[in-house]
Protein backbone atom coordinates (compact mmCIF):
# COMPACT_ATOMS: atom_id res chain seq x y z
CA UNK A 1 0.00 0.00 0.00
CA UNK A 2 1.17 3.36 -0.86
CA UNK A 3 2.04 5.84 1.88
CA UNK A 4 -0.05 8.87 1.30
CA UNK A 5 1.93 12.29 0.85
CA UNK A 6 1.05 15.14 2.97
CA UNK A 7 -0.73 17.80 0.72
CA UNK A 8 -0.19 21.71 1.59
CA UNK A 9 -2.72 23.84 2.37
CA UNK A 10 -3.85 26.62 -1.03
CA UNK A 11 -3.67 29.89 -0.37
CA UNK A 12 -3.78 31.12 -4.07
CA UNK A 13 -0.10 31.60 -4.24
CA UNK A 14 1.85 30.19 -7.50
CA UNK A 15 2.95 27.55 -4.92
CA UNK A 16 0.02 25.60 -4.50
CA UNK A 17 0.36 24.29 -8.21
CA UNK A 18 3.85 23.95 -8.26
CA UNK A 19 5.06 27.39 -9.59
CA UNK A 20 7.55 29.79 -7.40
CA UNK A 21 6.14 32.70 -4.72
CA UNK A 22 8.53 35.61 -4.82
CA UNK A 23 7.98 38.63 -2.77
CA UNK A 24 9.48 41.87 -1.22
CA UNK A 25 11.22 42.31 2.06
CA UNK A 26 9.95 45.31 3.00
CA UNK A 27 12.69 48.22 3.84
CA UNK A 28 10.72 49.43 7.05
CA UNK A 29 13.88 50.30 8.75
CA UNK A 30 16.69 52.57 7.65
CA UNK A 31 20.03 51.50 6.29
CA UNK A 32 17.93 48.44 4.32
CA UNK A 33 19.68 45.22 4.44
CA UNK A 34 23.60 46.70 3.73
CA UNK A 35 25.29 47.49 6.77
CA UNK A 36 27.64 50.17 4.52
CA UNK A 37 28.76 53.76 4.47
CA UNK A 38 28.45 53.74 0.83
CA UNK A 39 25.38 51.82 0.63
CA UNK A 40 22.08 54.04 -0.76
CA UNK A 41 20.67 56.06 2.04
CA UNK A 42 17.22 54.29 2.70
CA UNK A 43 14.97 56.24 5.23
CA UNK A 44 13.17 53.34 6.29
CA UNK A 45 9.67 56.08 5.97
CA UNK A 46 5.77 55.06 5.40
CA UNK A 47 6.42 57.09 2.52
CA UNK A 48 9.03 55.27 1.34
CA UNK A 49 7.13 51.87 1.81
CA UNK A 50 4.28 52.85 0.27
CA UNK A 51 5.93 53.41 -3.14
CA UNK A 52 7.72 50.01 -2.79
CA UNK A 53 3.70 48.01 -1.91
CA UNK A 54 2.50 49.77 -5.11
CA UNK A 55 5.34 48.86 -7.33
CA UNK A 56 5.29 45.26 -6.13
CA UNK A 57 1.12 45.45 -6.18
CA UNK A 58 1.35 46.03 -9.94
CA UNK A 59 4.37 44.42 -11.35
CA UNK A 60 2.78 41.25 -10.24
CA UNK A 61 4.89 40.15 -7.09
CA UNK A 62 3.09 37.82 -4.95
CA UNK A 63 3.77 39.12 -0.98
CA UNK A 64 5.28 41.74 0.82
CA UNK A 65 6.35 41.15 4.37
CA UNK A 66 7.66 43.27 7.12
CA UNK A 67 10.16 42.68 10.06
CA UNK A 68 9.87 44.01 13.40
CA UNK A 69 12.75 45.48 14.99
CA UNK A 70 12.48 47.66 18.08
CA UNK A 71 16.53 48.85 18.62
CA UNK A 72 19.09 49.42 16.15
CA UNK A 73 22.73 48.56 15.84
CA UNK A 74 24.65 51.76 16.12
CA UNK A 75 27.61 53.06 13.99
CA UNK A 76 27.91 55.74 11.82
CA UNK A 77 25.28 55.31 10.00
CA UNK A 78 23.46 54.48 12.68
CA UNK A 79 21.79 51.07 11.15
CA UNK A 80 18.19 50.48 11.95
CA UNK A 81 18.07 53.07 14.69
CA UNK A 82 14.50 54.06 12.96
CA UNK A 83 11.92 51.53 12.58
CA UNK A 84 8.53 51.34 11.71
CA UNK A 85 5.81 49.01 13.56
CA UNK A 86 5.52 46.08 11.37
CA UNK A 87 1.16 45.18 11.82
CA UNK A 88 0.81 48.80 11.35
CA UNK A 89 2.95 49.25 8.28
CA UNK A 90 1.33 46.52 6.63
CA UNK A 91 -2.09 47.77 7.81
CA UNK A 92 -1.54 50.38 5.50
CA UNK A 93 -0.30 49.04 2.78
CA UNK A 94 -3.02 46.83 2.75
CA UNK A 95 -5.25 49.75 1.89
CA UNK A 96 -2.89 50.83 -0.50
CA UNK A 97 -2.91 47.74 -2.75
CA UNK A 98 -5.30 45.36 -3.77
CA UNK A 99 -3.77 41.84 -5.23
CA UNK A 100 0.12 41.62 -3.09
CA UNK A 101 -0.71 39.46 -0.07
CA UNK A 102 0.50 41.48 3.43
CA UNK A 103 2.33 39.12 5.72
CA UNK A 104 3.51 40.99 9.37
CA UNK A 105 5.57 39.92 12.16
CA UNK A 106 5.18 39.40 15.87
CA UNK A 107 7.17 38.13 18.35
CA UNK A 108 5.79 36.15 20.72
CA UNK A 109 7.57 37.29 23.52
CA UNK A 110 6.23 40.25 23.41
CA UNK A 111 2.60 40.03 22.04
CA UNK A 112 -0.04 38.06 23.95
CA UNK A 113 -2.07 35.63 21.40
CA UNK A 114 -5.44 37.13 22.01
CA UNK A 115 -3.85 40.99 21.13
CA UNK A 116 -2.19 39.01 18.30
CA UNK A 117 -5.55 37.59 17.18
CA UNK A 118 -7.52 40.32 16.68
CA UNK A 119 -4.69 42.34 15.24
CA UNK A 120 -3.89 39.75 12.38
CA UNK A 121 -8.17 39.33 11.91
CA UNK A 122 -8.18 43.21 11.44
CA UNK A 123 -5.26 42.77 9.17
CA UNK A 124 -7.51 39.75 7.27
CA UNK A 125 -10.31 42.38 6.77
CA UNK A 126 -8.54 45.78 5.84
CA UNK A 127 -6.51 43.37 3.03
CA UNK A 128 -9.77 41.27 2.08
CA UNK A 129 -8.43 38.10 2.92
CA UNK A 130 -4.44 38.92 1.62
CA UNK A 131 -3.23 38.65 5.49
CA UNK A 132 -0.17 36.70 6.78
CA UNK A 133 2.12 35.96 10.10
CA UNK A 134 5.47 36.17 10.08
CA UNK A 135 5.97 34.15 13.86
CA UNK A 136 9.58 34.92 15.40
CA UNK A 137 10.41 33.00 18.90
CA UNK A 138 12.93 35.70 20.05
CA UNK A 139 16.92 36.11 19.41
CA UNK A 140 17.95 39.01 20.19
CA UNK A 141 18.76 39.63 23.88
CA UNK A 142 19.59 42.71 24.60
CA UNK A 143 16.36 44.24 22.13
CA UNK A 144 14.40 42.33 24.33
CA UNK A 145 16.16 43.10 27.39
CA UNK A 146 15.87 46.81 26.99
CA UNK A 147 12.10 46.62 27.83
CA UNK A 148 12.32 44.13 30.48
CA UNK A 149 10.76 41.17 28.03
CA UNK A 150 13.68 38.71 28.02
CA UNK A 151 13.33 35.59 29.87
CA UNK A 152 16.30 34.42 30.91
CA UNK A 153 15.33 31.30 31.95
CA UNK A 154 13.93 30.28 28.68
CA UNK A 155 16.74 28.99 26.21
CA UNK A 156 16.30 28.37 22.35
CA UNK A 157 14.62 24.80 22.29
CA UNK A 158 11.85 26.24 24.94
CA UNK A 159 11.23 29.41 23.16
CA UNK A 160 9.57 26.97 20.27
CA UNK A 161 7.65 25.29 23.40
CA UNK A 162 6.09 29.10 24.41
CA UNK A 163 5.53 29.59 20.44
CA UNK A 164 3.25 26.44 19.87
CA UNK A 165 1.30 27.29 22.66
CA UNK A 166 0.93 30.89 21.42
CA UNK A 167 0.16 29.95 17.71
CA UNK A 168 -2.35 27.32 18.67
CA UNK A 169 -3.75 29.89 21.04
CA UNK A 170 -4.29 31.76 18.22
CA UNK A 171 -5.98 29.64 15.88
CA UNK A 172 -8.35 28.70 18.34
CA UNK A 173 -9.46 32.10 18.40
CA UNK A 174 -9.56 32.65 14.98
CA UNK A 175 -11.99 29.60 14.74
CA UNK A 176 -13.67 29.14 18.06
CA UNK A 177 -16.03 31.56 19.94
CA UNK A 178 -14.76 30.90 23.38
CA UNK A 179 -11.13 29.72 24.13
CA UNK A 180 -10.21 27.95 27.41
CA UNK A 181 -6.50 27.01 27.52
CA UNK A 182 -3.93 27.25 30.70
CA UNK A 183 -0.73 26.62 29.40
CA UNK A 184 2.94 27.02 30.85
CA UNK A 185 3.45 30.85 29.56
CA UNK A 186 -0.29 31.64 28.64
CA UNK A 187 -3.70 31.87 30.11
CA UNK A 188 -6.95 31.74 27.70
CA UNK A 189 -10.41 31.67 30.01
CA UNK A 190 -13.49 31.61 27.98
CA UNK A 191 -11.45 34.10 25.95
CA UNK A 192 -13.29 35.65 22.74
CA UNK A 193 -11.95 37.26 19.71
CA UNK A 194 -13.78 38.77 17.07
CA UNK A 195 -14.26 39.31 13.99
CA UNK A 196 -12.81 35.77 12.74
CA UNK A 197 -10.67 36.09 10.05
CA UNK A 198 -12.54 35.83 6.39
CA UNK A 199 -9.40 32.98 5.51
CA UNK A 200 -6.69 31.22 7.67
CA UNK A 201 -3.67 33.86 7.47
CA UNK A 202 -0.73 32.46 6.16
CA UNK A 203 1.92 31.72 8.81
CA UNK A 204 5.74 31.51 8.58
CA UNK A 205 8.91 31.86 10.29
CA UNK A 206 12.52 31.60 10.44
CA UNK A 207 13.28 28.32 12.36
CA UNK A 208 15.94 26.04 10.50
CA UNK A 209 17.13 24.06 13.86
CA UNK A 210 15.69 20.62 14.92
CA UNK A 211 13.01 22.40 17.04
CA UNK A 212 12.78 25.29 14.57
CA UNK A 213 11.54 22.56 11.36
CA UNK A 214 9.22 20.84 14.11
CA UNK A 215 7.30 24.17 14.84
CA UNK A 216 7.48 24.87 11.27
CA UNK A 217 5.95 21.86 10.36
CA UNK A 218 3.77 21.23 12.79
CA UNK A 219 2.21 24.72 13.02
CA UNK A 220 3.33 27.05 10.05
CA UNK A 221 2.52 27.31 6.20
CA UNK A 222 6.23 27.54 5.34
CA UNK A 223 9.94 28.03 6.71
CA UNK A 224 12.63 30.43 5.31
CA UNK A 225 16.36 28.95 5.30
CA UNK A 226 19.09 30.35 4.39
CA UNK A 227 22.80 29.19 2.75
CA UNK A 228 26.04 30.78 2.16
CA UNK A 229 26.44 29.52 -1.21
CA UNK A 230 24.08 27.57 -3.85
CA UNK A 231 25.21 23.88 -2.16
CA UNK A 232 24.48 25.02 0.94
CA UNK A 233 20.85 26.18 0.17
CA UNK A 234 20.30 22.99 -1.88
CA UNK A 235 20.94 21.07 0.84
CA UNK A 236 18.99 23.14 3.75
CA UNK A 237 16.29 23.26 1.71
CA UNK A 238 16.17 19.48 1.22
CA UNK A 239 16.83 18.82 4.56
CA UNK A 240 13.93 21.26 6.10
CA UNK A 241 11.55 19.25 3.51
CA UNK A 242 12.70 15.93 4.54
CA UNK A 243 12.45 16.68 7.79
CA UNK A 244 8.68 17.81 7.98
CA UNK A 245 8.00 15.00 5.77
CA UNK A 246 9.35 12.51 8.50
CA UNK A 247 7.22 14.99 10.82
CA UNK A 248 3.96 14.09 8.53
CA UNK A 249 3.61 17.40 7.24
CA UNK A 250 4.59 19.00 4.06
CA UNK A 251 5.49 23.04 4.12
CA UNK A 252 6.85 25.56 2.02
CA UNK A 253 10.82 26.26 1.70
CA UNK A 254 11.67 30.30 1.42
CA UNK A 255 14.99 32.17 1.23
CA UNK A 256 15.74 35.51 1.41
CA UNK A 257 18.09 36.90 -1.47
CA UNK A 258 19.83 40.62 -1.77
CA UNK A 259 19.21 41.64 -5.89
CA UNK A 260 22.26 43.87 -7.32
CA UNK A 261 21.12 44.89 -10.68
CA UNK A 262 22.61 47.29 -12.92
CA UNK A 263 23.29 47.58 -16.62
CA UNK A 264 26.29 45.22 -17.08
CA UNK A 265 27.79 42.66 -14.42
CA UNK A 266 31.03 44.72 -13.63
CA UNK A 267 28.63 47.81 -12.79
CA UNK A 268 26.58 45.16 -9.93
CA UNK A 269 29.89 44.20 -8.70
CA UNK A 270 31.76 47.25 -8.46
CA UNK A 271 28.77 48.23 -6.43
CA UNK A 272 29.04 44.74 -4.10
CA UNK A 273 32.65 46.09 -3.66
CA UNK A 274 32.08 49.46 -2.50
CA UNK A 275 29.66 48.26 -0.23
CA UNK A 276 31.95 45.71 1.39
CA UNK A 277 34.82 48.63 1.43
CA UNK A 278 32.34 50.39 3.18
CA UNK A 279 31.20 48.21 5.94
CA UNK A 280 30.07 50.01 9.14
CA UNK A 281 32.54 48.48 11.81
CA UNK A 282 30.43 50.14 14.53
CA UNK A 283 26.99 48.98 13.13
CA UNK A 284 28.86 45.18 12.91
CA UNK A 285 29.62 45.60 16.32
CA UNK A 286 26.10 46.19 17.10
CA UNK A 287 24.27 43.63 15.33
CA UNK A 288 26.63 40.86 16.31
CA UNK A 289 26.21 42.07 19.96
CA UNK A 290 21.80 41.84 19.36
CA UNK A 291 22.43 38.30 18.17
CA UNK A 292 24.49 37.69 21.07
CA UNK A 293 27.89 37.13 19.20
CA UNK A 294 29.98 38.88 21.34
CA UNK A 295 28.68 37.13 24.74
CA UNK A 296 29.85 33.54 24.05
CA UNK A 297 32.00 33.65 20.80
CA UNK A 298 34.07 37.20 20.57
CA UNK A 299 36.90 36.38 18.26
CA UNK A 300 35.72 34.20 16.91
CA UNK A 301 34.53 33.56 13.16
CA UNK A 302 31.61 31.78 11.44
CA UNK A 303 29.49 31.79 9.01
CA UNK A 304 27.43 34.35 9.96
CA UNK A 305 30.44 36.71 11.06
CA UNK A 306 31.72 36.07 7.86
CA UNK A 307 28.36 36.62 5.79
CA UNK A 308 28.30 40.16 7.95
CA UNK A 309 31.44 41.21 7.08
CA UNK A 310 30.84 41.26 3.62
CA UNK A 311 28.36 44.75 4.43
CA UNK A 312 25.39 42.68 3.04
CA UNK A 313 23.11 40.59 5.74
CA UNK A 314 21.88 38.11 3.20
CA UNK A 315 22.87 36.19 0.52
CA UNK A 316 23.37 38.27 -2.73
CA UNK A 317 23.26 37.90 -6.42
CA UNK A 318 24.96 40.96 -8.53
CA UNK A 319 24.65 41.64 -12.51
CA UNK A 320 22.56 42.15 -15.58
CA UNK A 321 18.30 41.50 -15.43
CA UNK A 322 20.21 38.77 -17.44
CA UNK A 323 22.82 37.41 -15.18
CA UNK A 324 20.36 37.86 -12.05
CA UNK A 325 17.61 35.86 -14.02
CA UNK A 326 19.61 33.28 -15.31
CA UNK A 327 21.27 32.53 -11.35
CA UNK A 328 17.70 32.78 -9.95
CA UNK A 329 16.61 30.18 -12.28
CA UNK A 330 19.48 27.74 -11.32
CA UNK A 331 18.43 28.24 -7.71
CA UNK A 332 14.84 27.28 -8.34
CA UNK A 333 16.10 24.53 -10.94
CA UNK A 334 18.66 22.89 -8.29
CA UNK A 335 16.63 23.82 -4.76
CA UNK A 336 14.06 22.77 -3.10
CA UNK A 337 12.72 25.91 -3.15
CA UNK A 338 9.09 27.39 -3.51
CA UNK A 339 9.57 30.56 -3.34
CA UNK A 340 12.18 33.85 -2.55
CA UNK A 341 12.07 36.84 -1.09
CA UNK A 342 14.23 39.88 -2.52
CA UNK A 343 15.96 42.69 -1.25
CA UNK A 344 17.42 45.33 -3.09
CA UNK A 345 20.13 47.97 -2.02
CA UNK A 346 17.54 50.55 -3.68
CA UNK A 347 14.27 49.77 -4.37
CA UNK A 348 12.56 52.22 -6.29
CA UNK A 349 14.74 51.91 -9.72
CA UNK A 350 15.99 47.77 -9.00
CA UNK A 351 12.11 46.75 -8.60
CA UNK A 352 10.68 48.04 -11.45
CA UNK A 353 13.40 46.28 -13.80
CA UNK A 354 13.36 43.11 -11.80
CA UNK A 355 9.47 42.95 -11.92
CA UNK A 356 9.22 43.89 -15.98
CA UNK A 357 12.52 42.32 -17.42
CA UNK A 358 13.19 39.11 -14.64
CA UNK A 359 9.73 38.28 -13.11
CA UNK A 360 8.03 37.46 -16.33
CA UNK A 361 10.57 35.14 -17.80
CA UNK A 362 10.68 33.37 -13.68
CA UNK A 363 6.87 32.70 -14.12
CA UNK A 364 6.93 31.00 -18.05
CA UNK A 365 10.09 28.88 -16.06
CA UNK A 366 8.33 27.68 -13.68
CA UNK A 367 4.64 28.08 -14.01
CA UNK A 368 2.12 27.74 -11.43
CA UNK A 369 -1.66 28.73 -12.20
CA UNK A 370 -2.67 30.63 -9.05
CA UNK A 371 -6.48 29.76 -7.56
CA UNK A 372 -8.55 30.79 -5.17
CA UNK A 373 -7.41 30.08 -1.48
CA UNK A 374 -9.70 26.60 -0.12
CA UNK A 375 -7.78 26.85 2.75
CA UNK A 376 -8.92 26.02 6.96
Amino acid sequence: MTESIPQRADFGLPSDTGGRDIGIFMPMANGGWIISKNSPRLDGSYDYNLEVAKIADAGGLDFIMAMAKFRGYGGEIEHWKSSLDSPLMMAGLAQATTRVKVWATVHTLLQNPAVTAKMIATLDQISHGRAGLNVVTGAYKGEFAQMGAWPEGVDHDERYVLATEWIQGIKALWTQDSVTAHGKYFTLDDCQSFPKPSTRPFLVCAGTSKAGVRFTAEEMDALFLAGNDLDELIANSAKAKAGALELGHAIRAYSMMILVIADTDAEAEAMVESYRDGLDEGALHGMLRAYGFLDSEIGKENDFTRKARSALMAPHVAGSPTTILEKLTEIFEKTELDGLMVIFPEYLTMLPIFAKEILPVLRQRFPGKIREAAHV
